[in-house]
């Protein structure tokens, strides 16, 4: 399964690249073609994106890539350290 999103990115990065170059640099197509490659592209970065976070997501659970989170103990000890920094950003935001 990962291999058949890995192909769809790959084929929704090129629909996104080549149709977003056409929509951009050619002068001679008509409000309709134009908005097609536009909306293709549109389609194609979407769809990208989506399947780039889904291949993340899946290479985190599979254990590929590791989870970077700090310990409990770890997080509190360098929340202590710099109390004013984050509490003035979030004070009010609960």
């Amino acid at each position: 399964m990962r291999k058949l999103i890995a192909i769809i990115n790959v084929i929704a990065w090129s629909g996104f690249w080549a149709f977003g170059y056409i929509a951009i640099t050619t002068r001679e197509l008509t409000a309709a073609q134009m908005t097609t490659a536009a909306i293709i592209a549109c389609l194609g970065f979407l769809t990208g994106v989506l399947a780039y976070l889904k291949l993340c997501r899946g290479a985190v659970d599979s254990g590929i890539e590791p989870r970077r989170q700090l310990d409990p103990a770890t997080r509190a000890r360098a929340q202590a350290d710099h109390p004013a920094d984050y509490k003035a950003d979030y004070q009010g935001s609960v």
